[in-house]
């Protein structure tokens, strides 16, 4: 089953990237990755006999690849129209998902002008509807309080 994913990820590299890189995983699997538009697909087996699992994410900063973004499991018997169809659909997820570049940090492929690495933000302000159960949970016990406290003297 590896000789044959890693003809058809080779197939499908073509397809897809003119620019590419096609390794094999330690699992079996084989990684095509598009340095030129920093993302990376996984092909490995599936669960069912005939089936490829594709995977699709992004390559950080250094060369780093980034967790999965999206999956998909194809029978490997579709061919490769159909396989290339659906990581360009995982690619365009995975694409989806980033964040746009601030103002202060570099486009992708170019180095900061500083020289220092950008640092993510952390996640915001915004407050959780975690957050929000238990500040209406603690309201709720003050106004029981206020009430059977205003009823009972």
């Amino acid at each position: 089953m590896s000789a044959q994913l890693r003809d058809t990820a080779g197939e499908l590299a073509g397809v897809l990237w003119r620019e590419h890189t096609v390794y094999r995983e330690r699992s079996g699997g084989a990684v095509i990755r598009g340095e030129h538009v920093r993302r990376w697909i996984s092909l490995a087996p599936a669960g069912g006999q005939g089936e490829v699992l594709v995977r699709a994410g992004r390559i950080l900063d250094g060369g780093t690849t980034a967790p999965a973004r999206s999956e998909a499991v194809v029978p490997l018997s579709a061919g490769t129209g159909v396989l290339a169809a659906t990581c360009r659909r995982l690619l365009a997820e995975a694409a989806a998902d980033v964040e746009p570049v601030a103002p202060g940090r570099a486009a992708p492929g170019r180095p900061n002008r500083s020289g220092t690495a950008a640092r993510p933000k952390g996640t915001g302000k915004h407050t959780s509807f975690g957050s929000w159960v238990i500040l209406a949970c603690v309201a709720g016990v003050v106004a029981l309080y206020v009430y059977s406290t205003a009823m009972h003297g």
